[in-house]
């Protein structure tokens, strides 16, 4: 496994895996309602937020399979756990051994790979250079939660009925000022699409480009189960798109023994004789 490769594993799987809460009831479609004809986006979103995923502590196992155009597919199993707004943990897999763990926080990325014995300690911008795309701890907390971004623009939105679901529309989202960590740092301007389903409101399919890059993001979330008066998917399917809209990279996840508020720890400790990867 070449290290390019290597840091693209890893790095999906962190984006990937931060997907696990996608909060969304698994009801049957019935003929929807048109209250969005009165109320429009605005009604759409206090409805979005009322129904947000909350949580303090969560921990699961996963299966996952890796999917990159011309390369062969790759097989992992893992561990995740958050603490809310503070750390997130994931510990991936493969034939029985550790081949890699994560401490991600709000400023920093540290992950061990025990395969070729190196590690990296690096900011988001390390990230977002890497996979050509802009990510931070908040909007990975968002996805984890399946709930909108918090610290974005909400008044340039259109509502739609698409497919028996609400949709919501963006084509200039804007990252809010107060939320940027300083003067020098550019706005994240995003391009996204938001299916809700029509008796819950939570979140089923979502659609993210930032403007000016070259890649869409697009998941789907399926077999959802109730946990703690909570619905959340054990099957998520990411797929990464190019700019002619052609798929370039598939990962599907499948989850089990979800726990849920239950305080955690988050061992972590890059061995002496690893080498440190710029």
């Amino acid at each position: 496994m070449n290290n390019l490769w290597s840091k693209k594993l890893y790095f999906y799987s962190i984006f990937l895996l931060l997907l696990i809460f996608v909060s969304s009831c698994n009801t049957p479609r019935k003929i929807i309602k048109q209250p969005i004809k009165e109320r429009g986006a605005d009604y759409l979103f206090e409805k979005l937020k009322k129904n947000e995923f909350q949580f303090d502590w969560f921990s699961a196992k996963f299966s996952a399979d890796f999917e990159e155009i011309n390369k062969k597919k790759i097989s992992v199993k893992g561990q995740i756990r958050i603490k809310k707004d503070s750390v997130i943990w994931i510990s991936i897999s493969s034939l029985g051994l550790e081949m890699v763990r994560l401490y991600i926080t709000n400023d920093v990325i540290r992950f061990i790979d025990r395969y070729n014995s190196t590690y990296i300690v690096a900011d988001f911008n390390y990230f977002s250079n890497l996979f050509d795309i802009n990510m931070d701890f908040d909007i990975l907390q968002s996805l984890i939660a399946g709930n909108d971004f918090s610290y974005y623009e909400n008044d340039k939105f259109k509502a739609h009925i698409d497919n028996k679901q609400y949709k919501l529309s963006t084509v200039n989202r804007r990252k809010l000022k107060k939320y940027i960590k300083n003067n020098n740092e550019k706005y994240i301007v995003l391009v996204q699409d938001i299916w809700l389903n029509p008796e819950s409101f939570k979140i089923t399919n979502m659609t993210i480009k930032e403007i000016k890059k070259n890649q869409k993001l697009k998941i789907t979330y399926s077999d959802f189960n109730q946990i703690q008066d909570k619905y959340l998917p054990n099957q998520i399917n990411f797929n990464i798109f190019n700019i002619k809209d052609e798929r370039i990279t598939k990962i599907s996840l499948k989850y089990s023994k979800i726990t849920l508020n239950e305080p955690l720890t988050f061992p972590f400790k890059i061995p002496k004789k690893y080498t440190k990867m710029e």
